[in-house]
């Protein structure tokens, strides 16, 4: 299919023109992502925090050069008194008559893992990739937005809201309390989410499902103090490698989660070649792959475990000592038609139940988010279509995620018939989260293009 096989509606500006704008706009575009990277908004909970309120500041000063009115930074407080990461919140008002559209990325990024080529918060190009923490995630899905509306310009004919969120990568703990306490200026018609990836470079993607997440940090120990491993060694083991033992049984001798009550929900209609998850993943040769059945399922419909933190001695650190704690941070991923809370329940009975050599363990249950799945014939998603075909020259593949956006399920919950689009721009070698993250900036400067057009598409004649 092509875009002529989409009509054009008469609303649309000239495609060739508005293809014009974007491309006199990259420079902007980029300038913009170069600031965001420059500055370490890591929203983890012990990290320095200053930096997340400068990114805050900074985005909120990029939304009103691009015409967003009534700009404010927001954070919301739980019951227990904690404070959310700052959003940055501001609405367009569209003609009368005209639906809103909701605009959401997150300006909060991951620590730094050590295996970075260049600095992670200088903004480095390298041929068609530019390098930094956050450059794909979500740096581009901010600048994206901004983009399209600077190309846009008089032409916007959609009432807008705009919410970039400062605790994404925590989890949006607070989102739930901040969407109350500002739905009156959230609330839209449609919301795009641009924090998603496309299939690879030169096809765009329209992500419809979401695995949802939960984190455990679980806790083994063994006496009230270290003692001496030469003294006590044999009879008593250490905390760490009972603790190890404890986690091996989260999975079965093929890799596949070993929970009771978790397991697969469905079926995707999309092939995924064990070869390119090998290339995207950079999975050495000799590793095998865990777990059943075709490679889609087990990404998109089916749980995963993974161990994401472990606290026990250092090697450097390391004396003839048997540690009587050892500490784990747990993530599950739960596929759509499974309930976060009780998937992570039943992985927080398993670990006390299977509770190695009698040891104690203790579990501290996180924040959870629902899984979500996305009709694919709404109108909104028609319209996605038909902007992507038209930017890239290709249409979008339909395709899950494994990975998870909490909020889509608490937006959904609170707008009844709120039409979301989970669109992006990583591809399968951005590397988010971990070392040399990157976008792509063929791709990047096409993302702003289609969500131009989107928002073209989704306007109203103006009277």
């Amino acid at each position: 299919m092509n875009s002529a096989d989409h009509p054009i509606p008469p609303i649309v500006p000239d495609i060739e023109e508005l293809r014009r704008r974007v491309d006199d706009d990259f420079p902007a575009v980029l300038a913009d992502l170069n600031r965001l990277i420059a500055i370490p908004s890591l929203s983890a909970p012990t990290a320095d925090h200053t930096p997340l309120e400068r990114s805050a500041e900074l985005v909120a000063t990029m939304a009103k050069s691009v015409g967003v009115q009534d700009v404010e930074i927001v954070r919301a407080r739980t019951e227990a008194g904690v404070w959310g990461g700052p959003g940055v919140l501001g609405r367009i008002p569209g003609p009368p008559g005209a639906p809103t559209v909701l605009l959401y990325a997150h300006h909060d990024v991951q620590p730094v893992t050590d295996d970075w080529d260049t600095d992670p918060f200088v903004p480095t190009q390298v041929g068609d990739r530019l390098f930094g923490r956050g450059a794909a995630d979500d740096g581009a899905g901010v600048v994206v937005h901004l983009g399209a509306l600077r190309a846009l310009g008089s032409d916007l004919g959609v009432g807008i809201a705009v919410f970039i969120e400062g605790e994404e990568e925590v989890g949006s703990p607070t989102f739930a309390h901040l969407l109350r306490e500002h739905a009156d200026r959230l609330a839209a018609d449609v919301v795009v989410v641009a924090d998603s990836d496309n299939w690879e470079i030169g096809t765009p993607a329209l992500t419809v499902s979401l695995r949802g997440v939960a984190e455990l940090t679980v806790t083994l120990r063994v006496s009230q103090h270290a003692v001496h491993s030469g003294m006590f060694g044999g009879p008593l083991l250490d905390a760490p490698l009972l603790l190890a033992r404890l986690l091996a049984t989260l999975h079965d001798s093929d890799g596949a989660v070993a929970v009771a009550g978790l397991g697969p929900t469905g079926h995707s209609e999309l092939a995924y070649p064990e070869d390119r998850l090998r290339a995207d993943a950079a999975i050495l040769p000799g590793v095998r792959l865990a777990g059943h059945g075709p490679i889609a399922d087990r990404l998109w419909w089916s749980p995963s475990i993974d161990l994401i933190g472990f606290d026990a001695t250092r090697v450097d650190d390391a004396s003839g000592t048997i540690a009587p704690q050892a500490r784990a941070r747990v993530s599950l991923r739960v596929p759509p038609g499974m309930d976060a809370v009780a998937a992570q329940e039943a992985v927080h009975r398993h670990v006390v139940d299977h509770a190695p050599f009698g040891a104690e363990v203790s579990v501290d249950d996180g924040v959870p988010g629902e899984p979500f799945t996305l009709p694919t014939d709404s109108p909104a998603m028609e319209a996605a279509t038909w902007a992507l075909t038209t930017a890239w020259g290709r249409e979008p593949v339909l395709q899950g995620q494994g990975g998870s956006i909490p909020l889509t399920h608490d937006l959904a919950r609170t707008f009844p018939g709120i039409d979301v689009l989970l669109t992006g721009v990583e591809d399968p070698d951005s590397r988010a989260h971990s070392g040399n993250e990157s976008v792509h900036l063929g791709e990047l400067r096409r993302a702003v293009l289609a969500e131009a057009l989107l928002l073209a598409r989704l306007a109203v004649p103006v009277s």
